[in-house]
């Protein structure tokens, strides 16, 4: 995996209710791609270097959301997905992206879907102008609960089962603390792959706990699907799926339908296609990019 180059520009926001740590990659002066990472309680540095693909021809803006990364706090007030969106709305404000083209990953996502439901509310300062779906998180909590189970069933399956215990007798531990951090993080997250094996070639990240926790927890017994929440929103739209990842194809194809929006399910690949099937994910996105390429459904 080539290594990560450095941001063209990045920096703090000021005017967010704690500073946001934020960086700019690819050519300044073309439509800005504004990129929400997943979570919640993560940070956007897992999403490279893959993402880099799209810094061909759009400048790419990314931010660590409220509670991880570099943007951590100690305010032990819980952040709520109100707390992100209203940090979202003021992001692209204070960052100048004007209209922006949002591209969310997983938790991003469903943030991306939230924003663009309050947007069309009018209870924001900005608006989407598309929105870039990629495996999006459960749009309801009977979904969300599909996924735990599943993502727990193939955690404790007897493939993974058994590179776990080939590792704790590999005596790795002792030998290179490094790598068996690394292996481990691998094995945390290999049930989110079609291919398991594919875990290696994500870049790790960390999650707080706490921030993850409080925000599903501030969305109470969700759902998206409902009259007057995502049949709302009236935004060009692409959702992309893996087919194996264990969150349900159909959270997905339900929300493209819901916005009117171009589905594109992806063979070979788990919830995270930048990964395992990036070829199909960013031709999917390109073509959807184009100024031809508005597809709705």
């Amino acid at each position: 995996m080539p290594p990560v180059p450095p941001p063209r520009s990045s920096g703090y926001t000021s005017t967010t209710a704690v500073p946001l740590y934020w960086a700019r990659y690819g050519p300044a002066g073309v439509a800005p791609l504004l990129v929400l990472h997943g979570g919640p309680g993560a940070h956007h540095d897992y999403l490279l270097p893959q993402l880099l693909e799209l810094a061909d021809g759009h400048e790419l803006v990314f931010y660590d959301q409220r509670g991880g990364g570099r943007s951590k706090t100690d305010d032990r007030e819980p952040v709520t997905w109100r707390s992100h969106v209203d940090d979202l709305d003021r992001v692209i404000g204070e960052l100048g992206l004007g209209t922006p083209t949002i591209v969310g990953y997983s938790w991003g996502g469903l943030l991306a879907l939230l924003f663009a439901i309050e947007a069309a509310a009018g209870r924001t300062r900005n608006r989407p102008a598309r929105l870039v779906l990629i495996d999006p998180a459960p749009v309801s909590r009977t979904y969300r609960a599909a996924f735990e189970d599943e993502f727990a069933r193939r955690q404790s399956s007897h493939a993974i089962a058994a590179m776990r215990a080939e590792l704790a007798a590999s005596g790795l531990r002792e030998r290179s603390p490094d790598a068996y951090r690394q292996r481990n993080f691998e094995l945390g997250v290999a049930g989110y792959f079609a291919d398991p094996g594919a875990a290696r070639d994500l870049t790790p990240f960390r999650v707080t706990g706490r921030v993850q926790t409080s925000v599903w927890d501030s969305l109470g017994d969700f759902d998206l699907l409902v009259p007057g929440r995502l049949d709302s929103v009236h935004v060009p739209a692409l959702v992309v799926h893996g087919r194996q990842d264990p969150i349900p194809l159909e959270s997905s194809e339900k929300t493209a339908r819901a916005l009117g929006a171009r589905f594109v399910p992806i063979e070979g690949s788990g919830h995270v296609p930048y990964v395992e099937q990036p070829e199909a994910l960013f031709d999917a996105i390109r073509s959807f990019l184009e100024p031809t390429g508005e597809l709705r459904a």
